[in-house]
């Protein structure tokens, strides 16, 4: 252990201070507060040193990895690199110095921003008009559900409780139907790894309120029968949902719109650049097509014919789902995004994304299982290694390419593969960083054959080693005193 891993309070020493409090400007004494509320004795706090405090939590920052720390291949989730000056955008102090309940006077520049990013969305993704108050991707599809079922009650259509979803969906996609009260059904993948139509025509029925999907799918295929599907969900009087987790290779080529979708949701967090990780920070637009638009939860922007800015509230909305209009800094640093990148380099991502994944699926799949033999989108999936003699697991694999300074990829998703390892380079890494990653998992593939225990003993150089998992989630150690004892 290096001496600055140590445990904050094994740097106490009796006297030690690293701090200066300001004198108390109120005026209050101690008797004032409550004694409910009041401590009988003294917080246990570490007595330290100011070099000592703020070398502890610069070194705990410098345990986090990120994209901006190396190769993050984490799959479905698109872990790309935010240009900075998205940050310093989102940090100007006209959009940092205001509350949400000023008038609509007082805020016209921001209401701007979000009636802007309103329309660049609609844009990209053939969708008529976008909310932008969901907080996250499963809060943008349990308002994309509660809009769905909306537009049946409207209809007094009330017999509709079911929603389709693929074998291959992302986890969220029944959670949120189940949330919104609505019956899971699955639908089946044929063995090229699409949905299976002849499997989903049996489905369709007045029972039906719509299906969810994201195309290209899970294992990073592009649905080609999606035309079909479209038709045969709107001939039962069903709707279409687009889960946008995967709409980072699309980006100016193909829109969900175009494809007979009507509701989908996006992740700003993903798709335009905004950076994600440790739960949050998150934004979920839900776009709609124009016969949902007045569906759209409440408020929402227009520029009104006196060329100002204003919150519309409608009556046949689906609600509210957030507290105000969403995570505003988010919906900043995405709009940032696309007006910097322009409409023509905008159209680059897509490409370059679908560029690096098969670039790298291409070099890899000699030694690693690939379950599907396909050209892929943004990302694909092995079923762990080609030689399985030694058992080593996906699991080994991850533990060891963080020895090698590399992000692992995302592991045992989707479910139809035992030994799924997902992986997802992005547009941005270059073509050096891809050729390091390909060498890195052709000698994990090397060491499984000749030093299985190195692989299933690591990591051996990080900060935390490979606890047990199991025991971690039942008796997990939250207080650092306890940590201390154990």
């Amino acid at each position: 252990m290096k001496y600055y891993d140590k445990l904050i309070f094994e740097f106490s020493r009796e006297g030690r201070k690293g701090y200066s409090l300001p004198k108390n400007g109120w005026k209050a004494s101690l008797s004032e507060i409550p004694a409910a509320l009041r401590r009988e004795t003294p917080a246990p706090l570490p007595q330290v040193s100011e070099p000592d405090v703020v070398r502890h939590y610069t070194n705990l920052s410098q345990m986090n990895f990120g994209v901006d720390n190396g190769f993050y291949p984490l799959g479905s989730c698109t872990m790309k690199y935010n240009p900075k000056i998205n940050e310093e955008v989102a940090s100007l102090s006209g959009f940092t110095g205001i509350h949400p309940l000023q008038s609509e006077s007082t805020v016209q520049g921001c209401l701007m921003v979000y009636h802007e990013l309103c329309k660049a969305l609609s844009a990209v993704t053939g969708m008529a008009e976008f909310t932008l108050n969901p907080f996250a991707g499963a809060h943008g599809e349990l308002t994309g559900l509660m809009i769905m079922r909306q537009y049946h009650i409207l209809r007094n259509d009330l017999g509709r409780t079911k929603v389709i979803v693929p074998d291959s969906a992302h986890g969220t996609n029944p959670a949120s139907a189940a949330v919104c009260g609505l019956k899971v059904v699955q639908v089946k993948s044929t063995p090229e790894g699409t949905i299976d139509v002849e499997d989903l025509k049996p489905l369709l029925d007045d029972t039906v309120t719509g299906i969810m999907m994201t195309n290209p799918n899970t294992l990073g295929l592009f649905e080609t029968e999606i035309r079909q599907i479209a038709d045969l969900v709107h001939g039962c009087g069903g709707l279409l949902y687009y889960d946008g987790a995967n709409m980072n290779p699309l980006l100016g080529k193909v829109r969900p719109g175009d494809m007979g979708f009507d509701i989908m949701h996006l992740n700003l967090h993903k798709t335009f650049s905004t950076p994600h990780g440790g739960g949050g920070p998150g934004a979920g637009p839900v776009g709609v097509a124009r016969r949902l638009e007045n569906l759209l939860p409440y408020p929402r922007v227009i520029l009104g014919d006196d060329g100002a800015y204003h919150l519309l509230h409608d009556k046949e909305s689906a609600g509210r789902v957030s507290g105000f209009m969403g995570n505003f800094a988010v919906q900043v640093k995405a709009l940032a995004y696309i007006w910097t990148l322009g409409r023509e380099n905008v159209r680059m991502a897509g490409p370059l994304a679908t560029l690096n994944a098969n670039y790298v699926k291409e070099s890899l799949k000699d030694v690693y299982r690939l379950p599907i033999d396909r050209i892929c989108k943004h990302e694909f999936v092995f079923d762990g290694l080609a030689d399985q003699s030694t058992e080593v697991t996906a699991l080994d694999v991850a533990k060891r390419l963080l020895d090698c300074g590399f992000h692992a990829p995302t592991i045992y998703f989707p479910l139809l593969f035992h030994q799924s390892i997902m992986i997802e380079p992005t547009e941005t890494e270059s073509k050096e960083t891809l050729d390091a990653f390909i060498a890195t998992m052709r000698q994990i593939a090397s060491e499984a054959q000749t030093s299985p225990e190195l692989l299933k003993t690591a990591p051996h150089n990080t900060p935390v080693r490979r606890p047990d998992e199991t025991l971690a989630a039942v008796h997990p150690v939250l207080t650092v005193q306890n940590a201390t004892e154990a």
